[in-house]
Parts: structure tokens; sequence; C-alpha cells
């Protein structure tokens, strides 16, 4: 490097390390921050190393007495809860898809051209997608009464905004040409929609059910606890008397019944890929 070089070098040196220092307060500031804000959380929700141990040492006194897992001689009620709970997640998986398709048909824009009403309908579908499936169980509990017909219909108004959108964005992302094919045939709507749409949007809108269909499994047993029937019904009165050895039976059967529903959903997603 000759002279003339070394002293540009040197003169562009502290420009170059202003930006750089600055970026580096700047992370540090945000750090330091984030740090604040955590610290006041925790104190804001009571989170202290007293309540924290003396939680700890209650789960002890609950697992110690979970050790041998007992059916309590109601196996028979348990097995006919884990069925109810699966039939709720499907009776909602269903009815919330049978009720998504045309939803997810009016919320592409490739069919629903016009600007303003598909910004419409899908803002509408995204404000009742912020209402969980607990928070309709527990109105509609309160409406119907305790059971699974509350747990049905929850999961059902809970999935369908999510699975509309999801349906109508697969509709978005298909190919237009088979449409277009069965069109210059002279084919009415409907036709088109069954011969050049439905093929292309029906594996994946079937992987997206099955996908659903899981995690309702998993959700309904949380109804079960505000009333709405299944597994989790008896799960939270076993809880509730403490006898946690049938409680852990409970959950082991349930866990094994889930990650049973996992493998075979993701074998029939895997083959409709």
């Amino acid at each position: 490097m000759n002279g003339e070089a070394y002293n540009r070098a040197m003169t562009a040196a502290p420009g170059v390390l202003r930006p750089s220092l600055g970026r580096r307060a700047l992370r540090l500031g945000l750090f330091a921050g984030a740090i604040v804000a955590f610290v006041a959380m925790c104190v804001d929700l009571q989170l202290a190393p007293a309540s924290l141990f003396g939680g700890v040492e209650k789960l002890g006194r609950f697992a110690a007495a979970a050790i041998q897992p007992s059916d309590g001689g109601q196996l028979l009620r348990i097995v006919r809860a884990l069925a109810e709970t699966f039939a709720m997640a499907f009776a909602g998986t269903v009815l919330a898809a049978l009720a998504a398709v045309p939803l997810g048909i009016l919320g592409a824009k490739t069919v629903v051209g016009n600007p303003v009403l598909h910004f419409a309908f899908r803002r509408f579908l995204d404000l009742f997608r912020g209402v969980p499936a607990l928070v309709w169980a527990l109105i509609l509990v309160s409406a119907f009464g305790l059971g699974p017909f509350g747990g049905v219909i929850a999961l059902a108004l809970a999935d369908i905004p999510s699975l509309a959108k999801l349906f109508s964005e697969a509709i978005e992302n298909c190919d237009p040409k088979p449409q277009e094919g069965v069109r210059a045939s002279g084919a009415s709507p409907l036709i088109v929609l069954r011969y050049g749409l439905v093929p292309q949007v029906a594996p994946v809108g079937a992987s997206q059910v099955l996908f659903f269909l899981e995690s309702n499994f998993r959700n309904a047993a949380v109804l079960g606890v505000v009333g709405a029937g299944g597994v989790g019904f008896e799960l939270e009165e076993r809880i509730r008397i403490f006898a946690f050895d049938e409680a852990l039976f409970i959950i082991a059967l349930y866990m094994l019944c889930v990650a049973g529903l996992d493998t075979a959903s993701q074998r029939l997603r895997a083959k409709l890929a």
C-alpha cells in the first residue's frame, strides 16, 4: 500500500467506525430494554423464587402419589371417554371442513376478483380466528349444558375461519390452465370447478383437514375440563379428588392415542402429497 492509499484509509477509518459504534450502542440499548421489560413482566406476574420452589415441592408430592398408575377399576369408562374425545374431534373437523369449503372459495381472489370484497371477507375470517376453541366451549357449554355437543360445535367454530383461509390460499395457488381448458370446451362454471379446480385442491385440502383432526383430538381434552365431555372431564375429576395415580393412567393412555393418530395422519398426508 503506497502512502497516498494509506492516508485515504486512515482518513476514512473514523467514518467507518462511527456507524459501527452506533449500531453496537443501539443493540446494547435494545438488549438492556428487553432485560428491563422481562424483569418488569416477572414482577407483575409475581414470578418469585419462593413460588417456584413451593410449586416444585407440590409437584414432587403429586408425582410421588402417581408413581403407580391405576385405572381405578374404571378402564371401560376411560376408554369410552377416549372414544368420545375422538368422536368430538372427528365430528368437529368434518363440520368445519364442510362449512369452510364454500367460504374458502369465496375468499379466493381468483374467484372473487373485487379487491374490496376480498379484503373485507378475509378480514372477517381473521376476526373470528381470534376466538379460540376454549372460549367457544365456555360460551356453548353455558348455552347448551354439559356434554360433548358444545365441544363439537366449539371445535367447528374455531376451525372454520382457519380452514377457510387455508382453502382459499390453496385455490389461489392452483394452476389456471386446467380450468381454462375445461371452460374452453363450453362447460358450465360448476363443471369447471369440479374438473379444473377440485383435482388440484383436494389433496392439499385433505392434508390440511387431517392436520386439524390431529390438533382437535388434543384440544378436545382441554375442552372436556370445562364440561364439554370426553377424556378431559374424566381427567379433571381425578385431579380434583387428588387421584393422581388414575390421572397419570389417563394421561399415559391419552398420549398413546395421540401418538397413534399422529402417525396414521402423517402416513395419510404423505400419500396425498
